[in-house]
This record gives structure tokens, C-alpha cells and sequence, in this order.
């Protein structure tokens, strides 16, 4: 577990409002939604990040990340004036990004669909097997 403090935790007295996930920021951001927190450090936005501990031989566990309103509203405008240097492939309006989002998209619908006939071949053979067996003297 992570030692951050929990995502709606004011920073102080005077700060009341909840800090954004990341679904959030990209309807605020013109930024997929995989790199938003590779925007966030280049634009100085204070992020929270919970999760990602390692589970040794099974990975790591998911990574949740917060960010604070304020900088969000503040990088916002800086990303729309061409403040803040994001790669073309990271956004969302650029050629290069929409076609990384689309082949990510189609590869792993791609890979779903095999995954999902895969199984379906898997559980005919075992209902074609148990039956012959079944039917034979």
C-alpha cells in the first residue's frame, strides 16, 4: 500500500475540493489517457498516486492516479496556448495520436476476439471428444 495520503484529503484548511481521477483530467486534457501522468510531471501538477505496489512473481497491483484541481485548471491552459511540450502521439488532436489510439484499440479487440474463439474451439473439442467417447463401444 502506499503511504499517500487518500485522494480526497484537503492539502489544507483553506483547500476543499476533491482531487480528479484520471477520467477526469483527460475530458480537461487533450491527452490519451495512458500518459497523463507523464503530462502532469512536464506540467508541474501535483499528483497522488496509489497502487502499484509489486506482487512479486504476479505483477504489480493497479496503479490509481489523483490530481490536484488547481494545477489541472492551471496546465489546461497552458497545454491549450502550446506551453507544455506533450509528444504528438500522446494527444488526442494530433494525426500520430489518434492513430496510436486507434491501433491500440483495434489490436486489442483483435486479440480479445481470438482470445474468446480460442475458448469456444477449446470447449467444442471437449463436448466433441466426450461425446464420441460416450457413443463408442
Amino acid at each position: 500500500m502506499s503511504n499517500a495520503p487518500e485522494p480526497a484529503t484537503p492539502e489544507s484548511g483553506h483547500e476543499e475540493e476533491e482531487w480528479l481521477n484520471s477520467s477526469e483530467v483527460a475530458k480537461l486534457w487533450p491527452v490519451r489517457e495512458l500518459w497523463l501522468s507523464g503530462v502532469a510531471h512536464r506540467a508541474d501538477v501535483r499528483v497522488r498516486r496509489i497502487g502499484g505496489a509489486s506482487r512479486g512473481t504476479w505483477g504489480a497491483e493497479p496503479t490509481f492516479y489523483y490530481f490536484h484541481p488547481g494545477d489541472v485548471r492551471r496546465a489546461a491552459a497552458a497545454i491549450a496556448e502550446g506551453h507544455v511540450d506533450i509528444p504528438s502521439r500522446w494527444r488526442t488532436d494530433t494525426p500520430d495520436g489518434r492513430r496510436e489510439e486507434f491501433w491500440g484499440t483495434l489490436t486489442a479487440r483483435v486479440a480479445g476476439t481470438l482470445m474468446l474463439a480460442v475458448l469456444v474451439v477449446g470447449i467444442l473439442l471437449i463436448l466433441g471428444t466426450g461425446i464420441f467417447l460416450l457413443t463408442v463401444e
